[in-house]
């Protein structure tokens, strides 16, 4: 039996129909209908339904890739792993590395019922107490994320906490080595000190790797209630406050100017908390030491600029499709302005230079 309608790129249909029927709960081995939900550079997400039952299908972008940047097992491993702890994730239902089923490994999960805000012009359609219900939800599900126990999820192997500041400071530096398309002194000098200002981290904790709102499902009608946390391909064992940092940043840290996503500096939004309430929330909920915070916030600022030198690096190769990424290059520079600035305010004279 063949798919009734013809199936997207990255999905053979009418070779998943049988598979769904043997590992998918629910599947009954009826014809397959695909439609993308969302591609780009990230990994591509498709609805697949029979007619009767419908389920999300997650596969690596086309084309060659790093294995190690967009690993579905990985996802799948820490979803699955998840399952029952306060962290709200779709069910897990199946996963398969075998390239020749649909092209690249992948996974199945249930479809959650809910909406994503996934620009500014979306997130100011909420009124002024679901924004401020929406934003002590995204600080409660993260400090409920770190206060999972990674041996009791089983995820004991998942990562390499020992280590793990030093080591991407250090995998970043070379990053930007590798990367570069020009000299920028004050890259350079953000490096020096974040080497010298390398805080103790505190105990590891499984960490997401990009949490930020349009990576999060809210519940269709309760903007304060979050029934998803997507996007896992950056996850590991490590330092529980680059992801606040990381969260900073795009709330509007270092200046909501910096493109960096579609829903960068939600707090400047009616409603939304502010950076410093955030902060206020994290540190109450999870119980954490934020001392050092300025660190992370450094960090993540030049983490962000490095991987935007990247794109610009493709962009003046003439690798890269679609229109903006002109403005990569000047992105870098305004991100390494505001991890300079960052820095010059900071009560540690390490990160003062």
């Amino acid at each position: 039996m063949t798919s009734s309608t013809p199936a997207p790129d990255g999905v053979d249909l009418d070779v998943l129909a049988p598979w769904f029927a043997e590992h998918v709960d629910g599947a009954t081995g009826a014809p397959l209908n695909a439609e993308l939900i969302a591609g780009g550079r990230s990994n591509l997400t498709y609805a697949v339904t029979d007619g009767s039952s419908t389920w999300v299908l997650r596969r690596p972008p086309l084309g060659h890739v790093v294995a190690t940047a967009h690993d579905m097992g990985r996802e799948y491993r820490v979803m699955a792993s998840l399952a029952g702890t306060a962290v709200p994730v779709p069910r897990m239902f199946a996963a398969c590395d075998d390239p020749d089923v649909t092209g690249a490994p992948f996974y199945v999960m249930e479809k959650v019922d809910g909406r994503v805000l996934r620009d500014l012009d979306e997130i100011a359609t909420l009124n002024e107490d679901d924004a401020r219900r929406c934003s002590h939800a995204l600080v409660d599900v993260l400090a409920d994320l770190h206060d999972v126990d990674y041996l009791d999820a089983g995820l004991g192997e998942f990562g390499r906490p020992e280590g793990f500041l030093a080591r991407n400071v250090a995998r970043w530096g070379k990053q930007w080595q590798a990367n570069k398309t020009r000299e920028l002194p004050q890259i350079d000098e953000i490096a020096r000190r974040l080497d010298a200002a390398l805080p103790e981290s505190g105990p590891p904790t499984i960490v997401h790797g990009d949490y930020r709102l349009d990576n999060t499902m809210l519940a269709p009608d309760d903007a304060g209630k979050i029934v998803a946390v997507l996007d896992w391909e950056m996850s590991t064992l490590g330092d529980p406050l680059t992801d606040v940092a990381l969260l900073l940043v795009y709330w509007g840290a270092g200046g909501s100017d910096i493109a960096l996503s579609s829903t960068q500096g939600v707090s400047q939004v009616p409603g939304f908390i502010s950076i410093d309430e955030v902060v206020e929330r994290y540190a109450e909920r999870s119980g954490r030491s934020i001392q050092h915070l300025d660190f992370y916030v450094v960090f993540a600022l030049y983490k962000l600029a490095v991987i935007l030198e990247g794109i610009n690096a493709r962009f003046l190769m003439g690798k890269t499709l679609g229109e903006g990424f002109e403005q990569m290059g000047l992105g870098v520079i305004a991100l390494a302005d505001a991890a300079l600035d960052r820095a010059a305010k900071s009560a540690d004279p390490q990160l003062r230079g």
